[in-house]
């Protein structure tokens, strides 16, 4: 009956009330211990800090530089793409489950490294200019995805 329902035994416990006597456990301080800085208020100290040391991030050499704009694409080349039946449509999915491509990153783009002599309908986020006539000789289509 829905009126006899109680919580499974050990699965609900009472929030430890500090600071409230010796007998709670966590009498007087409340396990925070007497002086200093983690005994008082919040007692945060701020990420990284180290007691006025100057920090590691800022006593370790700044190198290189990242381009936060740049976009980085998986690649892919002809010679795999020769792999596929005649009249497969490939995409990037395609590629990531037959083990071409570990991840799509930012897109897809396919160089033209190798020859290709079958007729394949290719999706892509960007192509080569010598791959995308190779596709478009052997009769298959380019097709830019966004």
């Amino acid at each position: 009956m829905l009126n006899n329902l109680k919580p499974t035994e050990g699965s609900r416990k009472d929030k430890t009330r500090r600071c409230r006597g010796i007998g709670s456990g966590l009498g007087k301080n409340g396990g925070t211990g007497n002086k200093g800085q983690k005994s008082r208020g919040t007692g945060k100290v701020a990420l990284g800090f180290e007691g006025g040391q100057i920090t590691l991030w800022r006593r370790l050499p700044k190198r290189g530089f990242h381009n936060y704009t740049n976009k980085e694409f998986a690649i892919i080349n002809l010679d795999v793409l020769e792999t596929y039946k005649d009249g497969s449509v490939i995409d990037a999915t395609q590629l990531i489950s037959d083990g071409f491509v570990k991840k799509e990153l930012d897109g897809l783009k396919v160089l033209g490294n190798g020859t290709l002599s079958k007729k394949l309908t290719v999706k892509a986020n960007k192509f080569s200019a010598t791959a995308k006539a190779a596709i478009e000789k052997a009769g298959g289509e380019a097709v830019v995805v966004e």
